[in-house]
């Protein structure tokens, strides 16, 4: 019963925080669609780009922590994502392809590297390479061209959901009746007790691509969440960059 109440608790406060983050113009103002063609216009607002980088800061905070970082992302669009993080001095630097992350911490020297287990720890739920992309990018976290989905406005969104729910995952997607990104986008396990939820509460215009500018991650898991506070700054597209990652030979491999 427990876990049931906080289910429901948290789908309410995700269909509140959207509601609460759009415009006060309403869904009269929004021409209805069909499902295919709000996807469609989803597919077309994807960010174009060869390489991406940005400075963040982020808010980290589980049960027995909370961090505020410094962050540098770079990605070469589809084959890499390379993050450094610091707080005043170097902490940690993280490599993600699409086959493996590697990862290592320079304050108790030590690292890892595996597949997407780590991120899947993390964060409380199954994650691949794209994924990982899409949800920076605010785009979604899946294919939605893949099986029939419904389409009906809600508030300035557009609510997406499948026809037919998956057995062990449950969907919902909000997409900005302006731009057609992501506003908000939900992936439940009912029976793990499994939540993620991602709301992008501003985005930003880059050349002319629209990209996000504030992103917020909740991930429930059973009793423990994990929250994520992401402030995108100074991004800059298609320039040069290079993917520093070396892992010190002195280093201890952690195991998760």
């Amino acid at each position: 019963m427990n876990k049931i109440i906080q289910y429901s608790f948290v789908i309410l406060l995700f269909l509140s925080s959207c509601k609460t983050q759009q415009v006060a113009s309403g869904s009269s103002d929004i021409k209805k669609m069909s499902a295919k063609e709000v996807i469609k216009k989803h597919d077309k607002s994807k960010a174009d780009f060869k390489t991406l980088s940005s400075k963040l800061k982020v808010r980290y905070e589980d049960p027995t922590q909370t961090q505020n970082v410094t962050v540098s992302l770079r990605i070469e669009k589809d084959k890499k994502i390379w993050i450094s993080a610091s707080l005043l001095i170097p902490l940690a630097k993280v490599l993600i392809t699409p086959e493996r992350i590697s990862y290592y911490n320079k304050i108790d020297k030590t690292y890892f590297e595996g597949d997407f287990s780590l991120v899947s720890n993390w964060l409380g739920t199954e994650l691949d390479f794209q994924q990982v992309q899409s949800l920076l990018l605010g785009e979604s976290l899946f294919d939605l061209n893949d099986g029939k989905h419904t389409a009906e406005v809600y508030d300035t969104s557009y609510l997406v959901k499948p026809k037919k729910q998956l057995e062990l995952f449950e969907r919902l997607f909000l997409i900005n009746a302006k731009h057609f990104k992501m506003d908000s986008q939900e992936i439940s396990q009912v029976q793990e007790s499994r939540i993620l939820l991602v709301n992008y509460n501003e985005y930003q215009d880059v050349s002319k691509e629209k990209l996000p500018k504030k992103v917020k991650v909740v991930a429930v898991d059973k009793k423990d969440e994990t929250k994520l506070d992401i402030d995108f700054r100074s991004i800059t597209l298609n320039r040069d960059l290079s993917f520093p990652f070396k892992i010190p030979g002195h280093y201890s491999e952690i195991k998760f």
